[in-house]
């Protein structure tokens, strides 16, 4: 998918563009989303390992979990909101708002 990038001049029209047959959107979708939700899932499993050993079977919290995440609430809280970010944009993106 690389493409060369050119300069464009206020006085050229724009060159017309290929429209995509169904097939290649629907490609493209599918590899966009997979991306983002590729993203997704690796900022979950990190948010995941900053709470193991603090938590049992995702429900019970420790005693020790009051000392907060090994990375610190900033870099947790921070790997919260990607997730939200990722999470969001893949939702409008399926629904074509992004």
């Amino acid at each position: 998918m690389s493409e060369k990038l050119r300069v464009v001049k206020r006085d050229q029209p724009p060159e017309p563009r290929r429209i995509l047959a169904p097939e290649e959107r629907i490609k493209l979708l599918q590899s966009v989303t997979a991306g983002l939700l590729k993203d997704a899932q690796s900022t979950w499993a990190e948010i995941w390992q900053e709470l193991m050993g603090t938590v049992t079977n995702g429900t019970v919290i420790l005693p020790q979990a009051g000392k907060g995440p090994k990375c610190g609430w900033a870099e947790f809280l921070e790997k919260l909101w990607l997730l939200k970010h990722y999470l969001d944009y893949t939702k409008g993106f399926v629904e074509r708002k992004a």
